[in-house]
């Protein structure tokens, strides 16, 4: 683990080995964080926010809470995950507004998937696994496995494996990553791996 001096890490945050955070880093109160992760300069994660292991925060993201990262995901520069759907400084009343007064939606990233430079993701959604985000995108539904979104609001434009690099059409409803040569069926607009390339 290791810690720039001028990170603020909370000292109830849990910090996993071989993680490094990098300097003006924040981690709130009860994060927790799995191993060989690494957060960049002035990435923001919010109390309690969960994340897996071998995951990339880039600098000035900001990960509010309650958000959750599984294993291998990567998140942009200057990505938001954002968490209240219908934000508000004051109540009707007038009065500031105070943690009593929202339900904070979080943003799940499902494992391998990947999230590009300033992206915004709607509070509430979930990314699937391997899904890629382009860079720009506004995500405001849940993305299924594998899609590549680009766009405000994002829509699907591709399917990407594993690798991160857009299929290639292999025949009927078939997908061929050219990287390494899995396969890849796509039915009732899911996609499943279903030959990996070790056999």
């Amino acid at each position: 683990m290791a810690i720039d001096p001028s990170a603020d890490v909370d000292e109830s945050a849990i910090i996993g080995e071989g993680t490094r955070v990098w300097h003006l880093a924040q981690i709130r109160e009860d994060a927790v964080l799995g191993a060989n992760c690494v957060i960049g300069r002035g990435a923001y994660i919010g109390p309690a926010v969960r994340i897996g292991a071998n995951v990339k925060v880039q600098n000035h993201a900001l990960v509010y809470e309650p958000a959750v990262l599984e294993d291998g995901v990567f998140i942009g520069p200057a990505v938001v995950l954002t968490n209240d759907m219908y934000p508000r400084a004051i109540t009707p009343e007038g009065l500031l507004k105070g943690e009593q007064d929202w339900d904070a939606q979080g943003v799940t990233v499902r494992r391998g998937a990947a999230v590009g430079a300033r992206s915004v993701i709607v509070a509430g959604v979930t990314i699937g696994r391997w899904a890629l985000i382009a860079a720009g995108a506004v995500v405001h539904r849940d993305v299924p496995d594998h899609a590549l979104m680009a766009g405000v609001p994002a829509r699907r434009v591709k399917w990407v494996g594993r690798a991160g690099v857009p299929l290639t059409p292999a025949g009927d409803s078939t997908w061929r990553c050219p990287k390494t040569a899995e396969i890849y069926t796509e039915h009732n607009g899911e996609l499943a791996l279903t030959s990996p390339a070790n056999g």
